[in-house]
């Protein structure tokens, strides 16, 4: 499960490249900051159940904080 994680932070660290050169910064800097969170658990050398308690609670709070997004913040149609 480990080097799960360090797959997850290499691919966050790909969409914060792309996110950056399409001058999308505030994406960028979220998905920089997952890359160190996934970079950093990768390398803890955890039990595969504890890296599947991190990895859930993960997406809860991604859910959590998506479904709040778009409920509240996001404003629908195009600019």
């Amino acid at each position: 499960m480990d080097r799960m994680f360090r797959t997850l932070a290499f691919w966050t660290g790909i969409f914060a490249v792309m996110f950056y050169t399409g001058d999308m910064l505030e994406a960028s800097l979220i998905c920089l900051a997952q890359t160190a969170f996934f970079l950093a658990i990768g390398f803890l050398k955890l039990s595969e159940r504890m890296y599947v308690y991190i990895f859930f609670s993960y997406l809860t709070v991604f859910m959590i904080g998506f479904t709040y997004y778009t409920s509240f913040i996001l404003q629908p149609g195009f600019h």
